[in-house]
């Protein structure tokens, strides 16, 4: 995260090497839009999610069909969903565990591409899985994603079937932004009067999500100020472009997004996953703590290394780590989805 805001930087200052009169423009324009550097930071996080997504190629099996491109919302842009499945449940018509998984990108970049990959690899272990896009925080702003993926749980059970979703057996997962979103979607099935004050309706019963698996989030916004300065600068800017509020710690309704302060005791079990380097990592913790104190089933899975492992780690299946993690997570899945 730091390395891609000092690389947007960089591009801007070489922008900025312009005649005085438009570099002056430059600096005014960061000062009152988050913006350029938006938009920057998404071209830098789009490349590399291209290049994550294709290093996994080698790693997926045959035997998995898939379906995708399914619109779930017809009168929103981005609003399409990919679904994977072992063929075995083509050909004998099966329902299985689905995973619905909300892809990453700081709410600003990314796609359900990015994660269809894996998505294909967690589908051969006997589930369904179901990679969500959502509009972006330059096209729509806070809590759009949620309203978005809520629309998509609603999507799949009236689909159920032709997608072979068991919806009774439900999980919600999510990388990075997407498992902030994942999370805060849990909270308004989970709890109606946190759907009441965020205004979205749940899209299932309580009894049908068995759990989310979050990897490497955000839960807790007054957090971003609380790293290094680089990781401070890159948290406040993306949430600046998804909010809409340069002071988005200060409006009540937006720190309904902050899910680790609102989680109560009916939140489903989850399994909490970060790096040991990931500038995200105490978000996490504080998630965990939070669903300790409520009594909450969690596994957590933040794994030490002296190398160190980073943001999104999960996803780099040359790493020991990676498949480890792959593996806690098919466990979990496997016992509260039986």
């Amino acid at each position: 995260m730091q390395v891609r805001f000092r690389r947007a930087l960089m591009v801007l200052a070489v922008m900025a090497a312009v005649p005085a009169a438009l570099a002056g423009g430059v600096v005014l324009w960061l000062r009152f839009s988050p913006r350029p550097l938006a938009v920057l930071l998404r071209v830098l996080a789009e490349r590399d999610g291209r290049r994550t997504a294709h290093a996994m190629t080698r790693h997926v099996p045959d035997g998995v069909s898939e379906i995708l491109d399914q619109q779930y919302l017809s009168n929103h842009g981005h609003t399409y969903l990919d679904v994977f499945f072992p063929d075995e449940a083509a050909r004998d018509s099966l329902r299985l565990p689905t995973i619905v998984w909300i892809h990453g990108g700081a709410w600003i970049s990314g796609t359900k591409d990015d994660v269809a990959n894996y998505l294909r690899i967690l589908a051969s272990y006997g589930f369904t899985t179901v990679g969500v896009d959502y509009s972006l925080a330059h096209k729509r702003r806070y809590p759009a994603p949620v309203r978005q993926s809520a629309a998509a749980l609603r999507y799949l059970e009236h689909n159920a079937e032709r997608l072979h979703i068991d919806t009774e057996r439900v999980v919600l997962a999510g990388d990075s932004a997407g498992a902030q979103i994942a999370a805060q979607l849990a909270l308004v099935v989970s709890d109606p009067k946190y759907a009441t004050k965020l205004g979205i309706a749940s899209p299932t019963t309580p009894d049908r999500l068995r759990a989310v698996l979050l990897h490497c989030g955000a839960y807790d916004l007054s957090l971003a100020g609380a790293d290094q300065a680089g990781n401070q600068n890159y948290l406040r800017t993306v949430l600046w472009s998804y909010t809409g509020a340069k002071d988005y710690l200060e409006r009540p309704y937006i720190a309904l997004a902050s899910v680790a302060r609102h989680v109560g005791g009916n939140f489903p079990p989850a399994f909490v996953a970060a790096g040991n380097t990931d500038p995200l990592l105490p978000h996490s913790l504080a998630l965990v703590k939070a669903l300790q104190k409520n009594g909450t089933p969690v596994e957590e899975f933040f794994p030490q290394t002296t190398a160190g492992l980073g943001h999104q780690f999960q996803f780099n299946l040359d790493l020991e780590a990676a498949w480890r993690a792959l593996e806690r997570s098919v466990q979990f899945l496997r016992q509260y989805t039986a």
